[in-house]
């Protein structure tokens, strides 16, 4: 029966719920989803596959990121530390210990949620903003350990990362070949994302994000949920910056300082926080934005924060949710 007033309580306000068929797709996020693998698969034929790396990346961290904001309500500002320390841990042991592929990505992925552990813990003692300052002050002393650590190589990072050969099998030297993994890692920790929050814990996570005392009202352990969602998503961040740093075949502390996690908050914002595809639609559009922009030097930054101020004000459900607003079907 609570799990009951739980879902009840979680979609209160929502559009009309459509019936959910395989691994909890509506009808609507379906066709989203078959769109967005059409998309995917035909992309590297036209655009540069570096590029769409870049954004897959990106989209999954930012997807990440959004699993705690998004159905949790838990701002974090320190999600580049789990970002960053995933992709140092991959670069390190795929140049210095020789570990394929696969298993340096996962190395990232466990370092990220071993990471968001403690540091998780910690943060949801509080909530609200002084919440978000903890996260911050945690991911400042990762920057700085990544600054002063032996292994991370200092200001120069981790250079010359090797992408190595898949199951001893699959060279991916060659971009297009990365490009498939990126792909499958990415499809995956979507798919990840998408099955926990259609679970009975992501409904959990939703009735806390919605109203925490109810939920606690009605015999849920709020914080062991609260850190459950946090661990998952600092892993996947973790998951996303490992596999940035066999994508560019380096790990600098740009993936670890505070602006990457700034980065990420606009990108959700952006495409839609609490909806399926929003992260992904938010981080193709600034990802895109920096790149051909880049012409412009520092006025990117000035770019981006226009932005930022126009989509808060007039488009606050994100592009994703504001068409799923307009369709009248949940994204």
């Amino acid at each position: 029966m609570a799990e009951g007033s739980i879902a009840a309580g979680a979609v209160a306000g929502a559009p009309k719920a459509e019936s959910e068929g395989f691994f909890g797709f509506t009808r609507a996020q379906s066709v989203a989803f078959l769109v967005m693998v059409a998309v995917i698969v035909v992309s590297p034929f036209f655009l540069y596959p570096v590029f769409l790396m870049k954004v897959l990346c990106f989209a999954l961290f930012a997807c990440a990121f959004n699993l705690l904001i998004g159905y949790v309500g838990l701002l974090s500002f320190g999600h580049a530390a789990y970002f960053g320390m995933g992709g140092y841990i991959t670069g390190y042991a795929a140049k210095a210990w020789g570990v394929p592929p696969e298993l340096a990505i996962l190395m990232g992925m466990a370092v990220g949620g071993l990471l968001g552990l403690p540091f998780g813990w910690l943060a949801i003692r509080r909530s609200g903003i002084y919440f978000a300052m903890i996260t911050l002050a945690l991911a400042q002393m990762v920057y700085f350990f990544a600054l002063q650590a032996p292994f991370t190589g200092g200001e120069d990072g981790i250079q010359g990362i090797p992408r190595g050969t898949l199951f001893g099998v699959i060279d991916l030297t060659a971009d297009l070949t990365m490009y498939w993994l990126v792909a499958f890692v990415f499809l995956a920790g979507f798919l990840l994302i998408h099955r926990i929050v259609h679970s009975p814990f992501g409904q959990v996570m939703k009735a806390i994000r919605d109203n925490e005392p109810r939920a606690t009202s009605l015999g849920y352990r709020t914080d062991d949920y609260k850190l459950m969602a946090f661990v998952l998503s600092a892993a996947l961040a973790g998951l996303a910056g490992g596999t940035k740093s066999l994508v560019f075949n380096i790990a600098t502390l740009t993936d670890v300082h505070w602006s990457m996690s700034g980065e990420v908050v606009l990108m959700s914002l952006v495409g839609g926080l609490g909806t399926v595809f929003g992260p992904v639609v938010g981080a193709a559009f600034i990802v895109t934005m920096q790149n051909y922009l880049a012409e412009f030097g520092a006025w990117v930054l000035v770019i981006q924060g226009a932005i930022f101020i126009a989509a808060v004000l007039a488009f606050r459900r994100g592009i994703v949710g504001e068409i799923g607003n307009l369709l009248k079907v949940k994204l």
